[in-house]
């Protein structure tokens, strides 16, 4: 498998969000999928100690999924190791990859956060992290830093993309997918797909079978299936079982909730609810999932690049989870906004469209963003450089892969 040297691609915003909490007395807790960057995250945070001159006396640094670190999976051991490389009269940097590979672990960062010059950073591939015990211990102690593999403007920061046009680079984005080996490899299909099978294969097992305790790996596979192809359509619990049993397999409601589960807690979908944009309250039917990269979508499906608007709209949902967004799908009537994007700030209106040159595309795409009767901004997003910056009564188009990169 060719592949150019490593590069550590910038990881600016979660970079900085780091920074910015930099001995704080909180844990810094770090979560996402498999392979989106975590531990090449420290790797950029401890360069940045080092520069601000931290001594490697200073920082501890492990893997637990490193065999180096295998007598490490016992939280005793975990424990006393760390104690034992403290710098008792100046900070010390902990950083603990893959924590919950350590039964017990709560026990070692709690006992680690009440020690004095102790800066905690920890990672997890799966949602359970912060539910139960930890959740408990640390209440209102931990900060998460929600990550995900790259986004189209750090896509750009690879070599690979540098050597190619900005429409070349996005289609690459689009058919490879985004986690941040992925530009390092050769442009070649099968190369590509042999690297991002073996992560498929690695979440599957790893992060949602044995932590879910599911045996049956073929029918947890049909529902990702189900789940993949249907990526921006509204889908109920129901929907995906009936879908299933007509393919002969006998499943109930309450089985496929039990994976669905799974599947978020292992950051492989994101579940955007619907919201009731007139009434202000949350639907409990029919919301959307999101996959988090087209790359294992487009691996998993034999047609799962034909659909360009469902994978705009999935990028514009990634996009706007990077930046700090609780987004929802807005409901009018009988008419549907794309996003509904929401922070402390306020709320913005979005609309996902491959193109609206034809007239009476633009309208259809327009009139739910029209039927909106607030001050907040209202936007339409499209591939057609053609009109962007245009000002429909107040709703601005723009040209996506400008947006993409306009932060």
């Amino acid at each position: 498998m060719k592949i150019q040297e490593r590069i550590l691609i910038p990881r600016k915003r979660y970079l900085q969000e780091l920074i910015s909490w930099r001995n704080k007395q909180l844990i810094k807790v770090i979560t996402g999928v498999r392979r989106c960057g975590k531990s090449t995250l420290f790797e950029l945070y401890i360069n940045y100690l080092k520069q601000e001159g931290i001594t490697n006396n200073q920082i501890i640094s492990i893997n637990l999924e490193d065999i180096e670190h295998e007598q490490l999976l016992e939280y005793h051991a975990l424990y006393n190791y760390i104690k034992d490389l403290l710098q008792n009269d100046m900070f010390t940097y902990v950083f603990i990859d893959e924590i919950q590979q350590c039964p017990g672990f709560e026990k070692v960062v709690d006992s680690l956060y009440i020690r004095k010059n102790i800066d905690l950073y920890i990672t997890g591939s799966n949602a359970n992290l912060l539910s139960g015990e930890l959740a408990t211990l640390l209440s209102g102690r931990y900060i998460e830093i929600q990550m995900l593999p790259l986004s189209f403007s750090e896509y750009l920061d690879s070599p690979s993309a540098e050597e190619e046009t900005r429409m070349t680079a996005f289609s690459h984005y689009m058919k490879y997918g985004s986690f941040p080996y992925i530009p390092m490899l050769e442009r070649n299909n099968t190369v590509v797909r042999t690297y991002i099978q073996g992560i498929y294969n690695t979440i599957l097992v790893k992060d949602v079978a044995k932590r879910k305790d599911i045996t049956d790996i073929s029918l947890l596979e049909q529902i990702i299936k189900v789940l993949g192809s249907c990526i921006g359509s509204p889908i109920s619990t129901k929907k995906i079982c009936d879908t299933i049993q007509s393919n002969g397999r006998k499943i109930s409601v309450n089985t496929v909730d039990i994976y669905l589960q799974a599947l978020t807690e292992s950051y492989i979908f994101y579940k955007a609810d619907r919201y009731d944009i007139r009434g202000r309250s949350f639907l409990k039917t029919l919301g959307k999932y999101y996959i988090v990269d087209l790359g294992l979508r487009n691996n998993l499906l034999a047609n799962g690049e034909s659909d360009i608007g469902h994978q705009l709209e999935n990028i514009v949902y990634l996009e706007l989870i990077r930046r700090g967004y609780k987004v929802s799908i807005g409901k009018l009537a009988e008419k549907e906004v794309d996003f509904v994007a929401t922070t402390d700030k306020g709320i913005m209106y979005y609309q996902v469209s491959a193109t609206v040159l034809d007239e009476n595309t633009l309208k259809r795409e327009l009139a739910p963003l029209q039927a909106i009767h607030d001050n907040y901004p209202k936007i339409l997003l499209s591939m057609d450089e053609i009109g962007s910056g245009r000002s429909h009564e107040g709703i601005q188009q723009q040209y996506l892969l400008q947006w993409l990169t306009s932060e």
